[in-house]
Order: structure tokens, then C-alpha cells, then sequence
């Protein structure tokens, strides 16, 4: 990759800097999506909170939302919330964001449940509520755990989608016209996106989002050591980068468990062509600095418009990604 242009929709960009045959301001415009809480214990969690933060990071240059919920009042050990239930939850923010900006674009997270089906029953519902053009699509398996005090990886999570799983995630996106977002944890996770590319089964309006492991990892353990995935080092991105040459395949960078403006990968993103993902949920771990959400999405946007590159808006996110339309 070193020393090419990567193409990225109709623009491509230089890898060290200046922007190479740029046809509009739109195409070469910085996505930002701000992943408001996770399981960060410092994020918001109640739905007056994740309102309040949604509309300040759309405020502060937002152009995509991703929340997680709590589900409080149920004790252990009972029956997980219904899908009505969970979708109700979300709602108790959304409707608050809806309400100042109709426009938003904003996606939940994967449920609980036995199976596939159950855990994206509540996007369904969503969907077809008019609330949603964005879904989910988790493309392989993960170990996520924390360390002990050697140093040694530990924890029994194992975050498993089998690809008849992949499958019903994808033809859910099809059917309700959700363009997904692709979670990348892992290499293996693009391999699978880049065989339903091939095979031209991708879902209209995807976009690949590259998840670095930061020290701190997805769950954001209380000390630093092993993480998954690729750390967020420049090789590592051009790595991914040289998977994706030639699909056109709008991409975004993170660094889950880390700050990602503390490594290399937020500025390379933006000098080639990339959108940030950044928020509460990645931005997880005892030893980083503290930050809001509507800080983190302010310093993003300072940064794309540093190297060059104007901020895209909702409507600019909409075409770039080629969202469809709403379903019914």
C-alpha cells in the first residue's frame, strides 16, 4: 500500500497528504460516528442521558449515533427483556433526539437471546417503526476477556457468530433495507464481508468498520495487556486497507479500549480517505484521559478539517454511504 492512492467511492486520496482527483466536497467528506456508552461505566446509560449526549455530538459534528441500553429492575437470573421491551428502551432517547432531529442517523446494538434471530429481533421492530436505516451486521467471532497478573489472557467470553448467523444478519439488512454496519474485529471478520462483496450479496449501503484493539480492549479491563484483533499501528491499517483495495467499500477507524487519537491510526484515516469512530463505548479503561462523547466527536471533526477535509452531514453521510430508503 505504501505509496498508492487508495480509492474510496469516486475519490481517491494521496497516502502522505494532498488529495488526488477529488470531484466534490461531498465525496471526500469526514463521517463521523460517535458509539455513545458500551459498557464504559463513565457513559451515559439512562435515556435522558444518552439524549442529552446523542443531540450534543450531533451538535459537535456527528453524523452517525450507535447507543447500547440498560435494562434496569430486572434482577438475575430473570427471563430476558421481550423484544418489544428492548425496542421500548431505545426508544425512551430516541424519540428525545427524534424530536430536535428528525433527520438522525442512529443504530442499537445486538441483543441477548438464544439465538440469531432473537438477539436482532428488536431491529426488526425498529426498522420497520421508521426509526432505523442502519443495521447490524457482526461478520465472524471473538474472544474478549481481560488479563491476569502475569499478564496472561483471561475470561471465558467468546462473542461467536457462525456464518449461518452472518447470513441471517445480512438478508435482515436486505429485507428491511438497512445499509450495515459492519463491525471488524478481527481479520477474518472482513474476509467474510469481502466474499459477500464478491459474490454481490453485500447489502446496499454497508460501510466496514475497522476495530483496532487498544490496551484496555473491548471491555475496557482495569489493567492494561493482551486485546483482540490488530493493534492500531500504521502496518495494521495499511493491512486492512490493502484487503479493501479496489472494492470502493466506505471504511471508519477505531480503537476499542484505547484512545485512538493517541496513536496513528486517526490522522493516517483521515490523509487516506477513512471517517473516525469514536465515543464513549471505544474510549473505555482506567488509565486514558478523560474525555466526553461531544469532546471526543469536537476533536475528530478539528482533526478531519487539520488535514483538509470538511465534516459530512447527515444528508452527506446518506449519499456517501448510499443509504435505502426507509422500510415501511
Amino acid at each position: 500500500m505504501q505509496g498508492r492512492a487508495v480509492a474510496v467511492g469516486s475519490a481517491s486520496f494521496a497516502p502522505a497528504g494532498g488529495f488526488v482527483s477529488v470531484p466534490s466536497e461531498q465525496s471526500h467528506a469526514v463521517i463521523i460516528e460517535a458509539a455513545l456508552n458500551g459498557i464504559n461505566p463513565r457513559a451515559p446509560r439512562d435515556p435522558d442521558g444518552i439524549a442529552r449526549d446523542a443531540l450534543a455530538c450531533l451538535e459537535a459534528g456527528a453524523a452517525i449515533l450507535h447507543n447500547h441500553i440498560d435494562t434496569p429492575g430486572r434482577s438475575t437470573g430473570a427471563p430476558p427483556p421481550t423484544r418489544e421491551e428492548v425496542a421500548e428502551r431505545y426508544l425512551l432517547a430516541w424519540r428525545q433526539v427524534f424530536a430536535e432531529r428528525p433527520d438522525t442517523l442512529i443504530y442499537p446494538t445486538v441483543g441477548y437471546a438464544a439465538d440469531v434471530a432473537g438477539s436482532f429481533a428488536h431491529v426488526e421492530l425498529l426498522a420497520k417503526g421508521g426509526w432505523l436505516q442502519i443495521g447490524i451486521v457482526d461478520p465472524g467471532s471473538v474472544n474478549l476477556g481481560g488479563c491476569d497478573a502475569d499478564g496472561i489472557p483471561t475470561g471465558g467470553i467468546v462473542y461467536s457468530n457462525s456464518y449461518d448467523d452472518i447470513r441471517h444478519q445480512m438478508n435482515l439488512c436486505t429485507q428491511l433495507r438497512l445499509g450495515p454496519s459492519l463491525a471488524i474485529y478481527e481479520p477474518g471478520f472482513l474476509r467474510a464481508v469481502l466474499a459477500w462483496h464478491r459474490a454481490g450479496r453485500l447489502p446496499a449501503g454497508a460501510m466496514v468498520k475497522l476495530y483496532f484493539g487498544g490496551e484496555y480492549g473491548y471491555l475496557g479491563k482495569t489493567t492494561a495487556g493482551p486485546s483482540f484483533g490488530l493493534p492500531p499501528t500504521e502496518p495494521a491499517l495499511r493491512a486492512y486497507l490493502d484487503m479493501l483495495d479496489g472494492t470502493g467499500l466506505p471504511w471508519s477507524t477505531a480503537v476499542m479500549g484505547g484512545d485512538i487519537f493517541a496513536t496513528p491510526v486517526a490522522r493516517l484515516t483521515l490523509e487516506l480517505g477513512g471517517h473516525l469512530h469514536v465515543g464513549l463505548e471505544d474510549h473505555a479503561g482506567p488509565g486514558l484521559r478523560e474525555a466526553t462523547n461531544a469532546e471526543l466527536v469536537r476533536e475528530a471533526a478539528d482533526l478531519a478539517r487539520a488535514v483538509g477535509r470538511p465534516v459530512a452531514t447527515t444528508a452527506d453521510t446518506r449519499a456517501l454511504l448510499g443509504l435505502p430508503s426507509a422500510t415501511g
